[in-house]
């Protein structure tokens, strides 16, 4: 391991809890578009909310595509020439796609040819009662260019495309949606969008995190065949630490895309920093919520102060530089997520909402002091007498089924061909 790099605050957690807590990060992530989109669309309207999600995933899920490929061990031997089960793997550890929320069912045909569908989307399911106009916009308009965007860091002659999708008719339409992939060398390259070059020149896109121990018990990768439904548990204690890690990047490098994105929209910086605290407040809160469900936290500071070591504004540790103490309290330095204008540069002493909302979701009661500088702060969890109020922002997101979905236990099974 390289000296320089600090070791996962998710080594912290015992093998069982992590097998819970990496799930909840992968729904998590998919959940930051339930925060960021609405005030998109409050202040720009449907049709350039559009346009933001669709520069937001394709500039960040090549890069985070391709590293948790190398991180796991499943990146193609030849770069740019994956197959159909490398494909269908990245899905399964994708914040786009988290397990049983968005049900992905996949069938293999060969190497090259492919199918899969959705029994539940629970994108859809947010979705829908908006109308038909929204739900073109999020199953024609954005995804379309998305999953082509997302073949880039697999083999560019990839090519997804629907056999049904929603508006469903009928109503009741099942599965949600169906979509063949086909690899073809006869198919046009799929080539990335300008900012995801941007993207990729970006600290989170270039972190270099603690490899996975061979020896830690359990499994190391995800190299073999593709399971129907990845069994967490079944991976090392190491292995899943890297995951976390991973997939906290995927968030930090969708954030940055986002931020990218809106920046062509809005009026001045003011108007950008606005939009992007508010979907960190909202994303703060929910995650706070189901991360302390997961792992039954205690209430009061040290349990708050155990949430937030976890919590993914301020993770992956090689990205976010903070020490954690014994009492509770957090002192924050410089750090590559500051040179990116990640999550954590948005807090700090001038502006404390999104972390309030995070530890307000162990105990109601629960605040943060923070004292210092922008560039160097220390947070402190206090109790007040009286419940601290919900932010407008946490509501937003509560609205989505994914701030109550349960997960449920799954038997992992090989795909072969058919």
């Amino acid at each position: 391991m390289n000296r320089a790099t600090p070791p996962s605050r998710y080594a912290d957690l015992s093998r069982e809890e992590l097998a819970a807590v990496v799930p909840e990060l992968l729904l998590i992530g998919q959940l930051i578009d339930r925060s960021g989109m609405a005030w998109c669309i409050s202040d720009f309207g449907r049709e350039a909310m559009a346009r933001i999600a669709i520069q937001e995933w394709a500039a960040s899920s090549p890069i985070y595509t391709r590293r948790m490929q190398r991180a796991l061990g499943y990146a193609p031997e030849v770069p740019g020439k994956g197959d159909i089960p490398t494909i269908f793997k990245g899905l399964q550890l994708d914040i786009g796609a988290p397990p049983q929320f968005m049900d992905f069912r996949y069938t293999v045909h060969d190497r090259w040819h492919g199918e899969f569908h959705l029994d539940h989307c629970g994108a859809l399911m947010d979705v829908e009662p908006m109308g038909d106009a929204y739900v073109r916009s999020m199953c024609h308009d954005i995804e379309d260019p998305t999953f082509d965007a997302t073949a880039v860091a697999t083999n560019p002659k990839a090519q997804v495309r629907p056999v049904h999708r929603p508006p469903r008719s009928p109503a009741d339409r099942h599965p949600h949606c169906a979509w063949t992939v086909t690899i073809d060398e006869s198919h046009p390259e799929a080539r990335g969008i300008p900012l995801l070059a941007v993207n990729e020149r970006s600290r989170a896109a270039n972190l270099e995190l603690a490899p996975i121990d061979p020896a830690d018990e359990g499994r190391a990768d995800y190299s073999g065949p593709l399971l129907s439904d990845l069994d967490f548990a079944a991976f090392s204690r190491s292995a899943l630490a890297r995951i976390a890690d991973e997939v906290c990047l995927q968030m930090h490098l969708l954030d940055r895309a986002f931020a990218l994105a809106v920046a062509e929209h809005a009026a001045d910086a003011d108007g950008l920093l606005r939009i992007r605290r508010k979907q960190l407040t909202g994303i703060a809160g929910i995650a706070a919520e189901r991360l302390a469900r997961a792992l039954d936290l205690p209430d009061g500071p040290r349990g708050a102060a155990r949430l937030l070591a976890v919590h993914p504004l301020f993770n992956p540790a090689a990205y976010v530089t903070a020490d954690f103490d014994a009492a509770g309290g957090i002192a924050v330095r410089p750090s590559p997520a500051h040179e990116d204008g990640a999550w954590i540069s948005l807090c700090g002493p001038g502006w404390t909402t999104a972390l309030r909302a995070a530890v307000r979701a162990v105990d109601p009661r629960l605040d943060v002091e923070a004292t210092g500088t922008e560039a160097e702060w220390r947070l402190a969890v206090v109790r007040r007498e009286r419940p601290v109020p919900e932010p407008d922002e946490v509501a937003v997101v509560r609205f989505s089924t994914g701030a109550d979905f349960a997960f449920e236990p799954r038997r992992s099974l090989p795909i072969t061909p058919v």
